[in-house]
């Protein structure tokens, strides 16, 4: 399915049928809404889920070139505006987190519960220089040699490159089944906006204090939604010190966070599905009985 928004883009989902507890998913990057597609299968039926395809991700449109973090935020509210969602639990995975997180901030009544999985910190995902600096500029992201061999890739359609990529980083404990790997492989190389979203979620920062690259805005405290963080403590991709990032700065506002880590890597549904399916349905229901 596709929603054609105000501004142009066009985002393409998923929708897994249930009862009137809504549940919206976002990705995370070199991904799309397929990746979810374990969760849905397995979810309560109690749960409506809707998974969405990022600007410039999977099967959206990336008519314009995202500036920030927030361009997401942006789409997601006119997404859920077309869908006639008032207010829904948000997660969102690695930089889908980010986004998540952003969305929260920019749109406090619209979140019930929030759930961050193996997501990108409060304060960004840094890129750093081959001197171990973290890098300042767009200009400089450009010449990253990890970048410019993921868009060589794609632009030679090397199908093995991400694959082994994956293996070594996302999927290092456990792999996909074949046909579910194969769609990953393809969202993967059907991304557009590489280099764009490098930047943003280097610039990303919503707690009070510098990341380096930039000061913190404080936008975090306007988030109202009581959080889940969950993290695989075999993560390569996102680090314990992120993770304690999002804590530190949630608790610092005043927001109400939980900590669950799970003996998984970054997919943490391939490595411990039931483990999540417990967090998630234990969380969503809290308060509800």
């Amino acid at each position: 399915m596709k929603i054609t928004l105000d501004n142009g883009e066009t985002l393409a989902y998923e929708v897994r049928q249930g009862g009137t507890c809504n549940l919206v998913l976002l990705h995370g990057n070199m991904a799309a809404s397929d990746q979810w597609d374990l969760l849905m299968e397995h979810l309560d039926p109690r749960y409506t889920v809707y998974a969405v395809d990022l600007r410039g991700y999977g099967k959206s449109t990336y008519n314009n070139p995202i500036q920030s973090i927030k361009d997401f935020s942006k789409d997601l509210k006119l997404f859920t505006d077309e869908l006639g969602l008032k207010s829904f639990h948000l997660m969102g995975w690695s930089n889908g987190g980010g986004v998540a997180m952003q969305f929260a901030a920019d749109y406090p009544d619209r979140v019930e519960k929030l759930i961050l999985l193996a997501s990108m910190s409060t304060r960004g995902y840094p890129i750093y220089d081959p001197d171990g600096e973290r890098v300042q500029t767009k200009e400089q992201i450009v010449l990253d040699t990890g970048l410019n061999m993921m868009l060589e890739a794609q632009r030679k359609k090397n199908k093995q490159f991400f694959k082994t990529a994956m293996d070594q980083i996302l999927y290092s404990r456990n792999q996909p089944e074949e046909n579910r790997y194969e769609k990953y492989l393809e969202n993967a190389m059907e991304q557009r906006n590489i280099l764009d979203v490098a930047d943003a979620a280097n610039r990303f920062n919503i707690s009070r204090v510098s990341n380096g690259v930039v000061d913190g805005n404080g936008e975090i405290g306007r988030i109202k939604a009581p959080t889940l963080v969950l993290w695989g403590k075999e993560d390569l991709i996102t680090s314990e010190q992120m993770t304690h990032e999002i804590l530190n700065d949630m608790k610092d506002h005043g927001i109400e966070v939980t900590l669950s880590i799970l003996p998984a890597g970054h997919s943490m549904f391939i490595d411990d599905l039931e483990g999540v399916l417990r967090e998630v349905d234990q969380f969503l229901s809290s308060g509800n009985e």
